[in-house]
């Protein structure tokens, strides 16, 4: 005898299929407003994977193993959140893992044009949706590589900075972007 599948109380068929999505990403450093994103994505979807990656246009502050480390650390309370470092290309990735969906924050219409490009190309070339959140108000002006800026030159006030970040990623990068400037 042939199983049925289960139905809801609404009569549709529950579907066993996981939801997937990866939110890709460099993470140099990761930023209030990633983490955000990360949160407010783990409730729309069965599995989050958070996707630290390397970009060749962008000099990277950390390493791959220090920026996937941090983002695990402020999402460790996220039980269907996993932090992973990956290279190559996004769409690729997110086929090996059987994603439906990969995950982009936009903070502004620069972002979504940006976006629109690449998703356009993910789901001709790989066959993957796009799916933006927008970032929350707070957070909308916030970027890795200002805060590189504001750290780099080394006049703030910690706890201004830990309104975009958190304190202990504000401190891992004075400490690094020291080692950095000291070596120049």
């Amino acid at each position: 005898m042939k199983k049925r599948p289960a139905r809801r109380n609404n009569g549709l068929r529950a579907v066993e299929r996981k939801n997937v999505a990866v939110f890709p990403g460099m993470f140099d450093p990761v930023t209030l407003g990633h983490l955000d994103i990360i949160e407010r994505a783990s409730t729309l979807f069965d599995r989050l994977v958070v996707a630290v990656g390397d970009n060749p246009l962008k000099k990277e502050v950390f390493k791959s193993r220090e920026r996937r480390e941090m983002v695990a650390v402020h999402t460790r309370h996220l039980v269907n959140v996993e932090t992973v470092t990956y290279s190559g290309l996004t769409v690729e990735f997110a086929r090996t893992l059987g994603a439906r969906v990969i995950l982009r924050g936009i903070r502004d219409n620069v972002d979504l044009h940006a976006e629109l490009e690449i998703a356009t190309t993910n789901l001709i070339m790989g066959g993957i949706e796009t799916v933006f959140l927008m970032t929350a108000g707070q957070h909308s002006l916030t970027s890795s590589t200002l805060i590189k800026q504001i750290v780099q030159f080394g006049k703030y006030d910690p706890d201004h900075l830990a309104r975009l970040v958190p304190l202990d990623v504000a401190r891992r990068l004075e400490k690094k972007l020291r080692r950095i400037n000291k070596a120049d």
